[in-house]
């Protein structure tokens, strides 16, 4: 009996051995890596977590849109996914005042996917906050989309292609910076999209897959193109880039049947899908930029007709036909007015001298034009590895190499275009560069992979030189790697792809260009400024500031703001500007046009240069930093001087002092590079407000014992009266020589209305 269960204990155990799965050395090794990659993606972009208050159990958020994308993903998870958009509109009446801001003209990816994820979590018991989750979330997103274009890389150029591209994207700074700790925006879906769009678009036309397998990767690729046109507005690009690519292949005389059928799906999902975002509907389709969908698939028409028997004469009246259909259909369309433009801010892209012409749009710094600076410093020497890329791509024309270089190409000059679209280019930098790393490396490993052979004595030193030159070869690619991605001497040793992490959130730094080990509290300013909003003014009160801290004002502070990051009324964004450029009459006269009732505060923000005097080692000297207002307020001129006839129309600009950009308040000083105001600007209410809390810094300091001096001295305003000013107690050499100061004002009408004769 023994040997009978002995027996059947040895056959058992012969099938496990069996059915052991085979794990070669080299899968091991890359699972190890990618895990790392990973691993390394996700710890570098949560870092800023040190400088959160997370004993209170929030983690806030960076910049200032993502709080735009909060306030969604609240009133979804409060009121349901569709509560935006159905069966009303939700109007925000905390932002816009006094119309409000229509949440609707939203894209709902990012806020949906949020919404979800959250309650899903909460299902399993989890206690997080929402801020906090949908602050980690990003990195999360960001790890998934490192993976995707790790199996990108892996189609294109196997594993170690793979491993390095998602290595590169992982490090990306703007990538990195799109997508650490609190950057809650649309270039978080938008990324991985794109990314997952091109892994199931490509593989659903390799030829080498069956039919059910291509046609289940074209369902894949339409979902997740529909999912970028409802996340990030920049899906024309990816749309055009895609119908760029079928038409070239058809050129190339690459066409298959599978070709129209992937494509048909592929596209009529994912724009179905995409018509039904309220925001977006079925205008989408007869946009310039989408209509050539409809015009290529035409031509894959044509090209399927082609493909049989039929005459030259046949040939040449289908050619003639489908052009005629095809530009007889964009005129018809343009010429009834049913063709929308390529609007908004891909034309602007496209055209960025259009920007120019707009200073609101030219304000924000991520939309300006990218210096070959900013090339640099976003992919150093690894553009490098990147320009031999290209080269191997070229070399070896495959369909999918014919898109990498198309996405290549288009990605740089859009990137190009536009500081913030870096991102954009980063997946197809990352590729690349990949495949240019192994290409240089494949001929120095096989030399030293190989066995020698009993050659003459001369060949024999000649091969071990060989080897030798190898070792030395792949020791230089390794340091440049190291020097690229881990020690960056140029920057003076951590480069700008790890900087970014030791750098907490723009609320959190007061928006000061702070950080690193020596920071080891939040810069208490803007945080104190909206704690005692929240406390002190009611939410139906407006507190009147430059656009750029509208969200912050509202979403944090729960005050109504006049204006924000969406820039949805550029007039109020002039007006807005004129009130800060114009003298205390002038500006009182704009903001009783919206109401003494609500209009009850006005904020500034500025940061402060302390340097040492001469006079003294306790001795200081306060002048603008740049960074705060006293940066911006050369923007408030040039968007309200833009709207200089308008003002002077409806009263409010005089005709004595009328401007249209800064040079009327002013001029810079060349000697010392430092703008000098006339009486005029002395005069501005921004100089006033501003000013002032230089002075209550400067006098507060002495009052503590150390002397500060300020840059110039002036009169308490007369129709503002301090409220409280936050920042006011940071001492000199606390960051540096910089000083963050949130001034808030009450608005004196009493005193407005008495010196003018009004009756309240």
């Amino acid at each position: 009996m023994g040997e009978g269960i002995k027996e059947r204990l040895g056959n058992s155990l012969s099938i496990f051995s069996r059915l052991r799965i085979q794990v070669s050395h080299s899968s091991i090794i890359a699972f190890a890596a990618l895990i790392m990659i990973l691993f390394v993606a996700f710890t570098v972009r949560i870092l800023p977590l040190r400088w959160e208050n997370l004993s209170g159990g929030t983690a806030l958020l960076n910049e200032f849109d993502p709080y735009y994308q909060f306030s969604i993903t609240q009133h979804m998870v409060q009121n349901g996914l569709l509560s935006p958009y159905w069966p009303t509109h939700w109007i925000n009446m905390q932002k816009w005042y006094p119309d409000g801001l229509d949440m609707s003209t939203s894209l709902p990816a990012l806020p949906m996917t949020a919404a979800v994820l959250f309650q899903i979590v909460s299902l399993f018991g989890a206690k997080i906050d929402l801020m906090t989750f949908t602050s980690i979330l990003p990195a999360v997103i960001a790890v998934v989309s490192c993976l995707v274009l790790y199996f990108v890389g892996k189609d294109m150029g196997g594993k170690a292609v793979g491993l390095f591209s998602a290595l590169f994207l992982a490090l990306a700074p703007s990538f990195l910076q799109r997508s650490s700790l609190g950057f809650f925006d649309t270039e978080v879906p938008g990324v991985l999209g794109l990314v997952l769009f091109i892994f199931l678009f490509l593989r659903s036309l390799d030829s080498n897959r069956s039919l059910r397998a291509s046609l289940l990767y074209s369902l894949g690729s339409g979902a997740a193109l529909a999912y970028f046109i409802a996340g990030w507005g920049a899906a024309y690009y990816l749309i055009a880039l895609s119908v760029l690519f079928v038409f070239i292949m058809v050129l190339l005389k690459r066409y298959s049947q599978r070709m129209l059928i992937n494509y048909s799906i592929t596209f009529g999902l994912a724009l179905f899908i995409g018509t039904k975002v309220p925001y977006i509907s079925l205008n989408y389709v007869s946009s310039a930029a989408v209509l050539p969908v409809a015009a290529v698939f035409i031509v894959l028409v044509v090209a399927e007709i082609l493909r049989n028997n039929i005459s030259m004469k046949s040939k040449l009246s289908l050619a003639i036909a489908s052009l005629v259909i095809i530009v007889g259909g964009f005129v018809t369309l343009a010429v009834t007015g049913f063709l929308g433009g390529i609007t908004g801010k891909f034309i602007t892209v496209l055209d960025p001298f259009i920007r120019a012409a707009s200073p609101l749009i030219d304000s924000v710094a991520e939309q300006r034009i990218s210096a070959w600076g900013n090339l640099y410093l976003e992919f150093g020497i690894a553009i490098l590895f990147f320009l031999v890329g290209l080269y191997f791509v070229l070399k070896n024309p495959t369909n999918r190499n014919i898109f990498l270089l198309l996405f290549a190409v288009t990605g740089l000059y859009f990137a190009s275009s536009m500081v913030r679209l870096l991102v954009l280019f980063a997946p197809a930098f990352a590729i690349i560069a990949g495949i240019g790393i192994i290409s240089i490396l494949k001929p120095f490993f096989t030399l030293l992979q190989e066995t020698p052979k009993a050659l003459a004595k001369s060949k024999r030193r000649m091969a071990r030189v060989s080897k030798e030159y190898s070792g030395v070869a792949v020791f230089i690619i390794f340091i440049i790697l190291v020097t690229n991605l881990a020690f960056s001497p140029q920057t003076g040793g951590m480069p700008r792809a790890i900087s970014q992490a030791y750098t907490p959130t723009a609320i959190s730094a007061s928006s000061l260009p702070v950080g690193g080990a020596g920071l080891t509290q939040p810069v208490r300013a803007w945080l104190d400024a909206i704690g005692w909003m929240k406390s002190n003014v009611p939410s139906t009160d407006a507190v009147v500031m430059w656009w750029d801290y509208g969200n912050w004002l509202a979403d944090l502070g729960n005050v109504t703001s006049l204006a924000d990051n969406t820039t949805v009324n550029s007039t109020q964004i002039e007006n807005v500007g004129f009130i800060f450029m114009g003298n205390e009459n002038q500006s009182m006269a704009m903001l009783n046009s919206y109401g003494q009732s609500r209009v009850k505060y006005i904020a500034v923000f500025e940061v402060l240069q302390i340097s040492q005097s001469s006079s003294g080692s306790n001795s200081y000297v306060a002048s603008p930093a740049g960074y705060g207002d006293e940066g911006k307020w050369v923007w408030m001129a040039r968007i309200s001087g833009q709207a200089k006839t308008r003002l002077l129309n409806e009263g409010f600009m005089n005709p004595a002092t009328a401007w249209t950009n800064e040079t009327q308040f002013g001029s810079s000083d060349p000697t010392t590079n430092r703008w000098k105001w006339n009486d005029q600007g002395l005069n501005s209410t921004v100089f006033e407000l501003m000013n002032y809390a230089e002075v209550r810094y400067a006098n507060t300091m002495t009052a503590l014992g150390v002397n500060v001096s300020p840059d110039q001295t002036t009169t308490q305003p007369t129709y503002f009266k301090e409220a409280y000013f936050a920042g006011l107690q940071t001492s000199p050499g606390q960051y540096g020589g910089l000083i963050p100061i949130i001034a808030i004002y009450q608005i004196d009408w009493a005193t407005y209305d008495a010196a003018h004769g009004i009756t309240p």
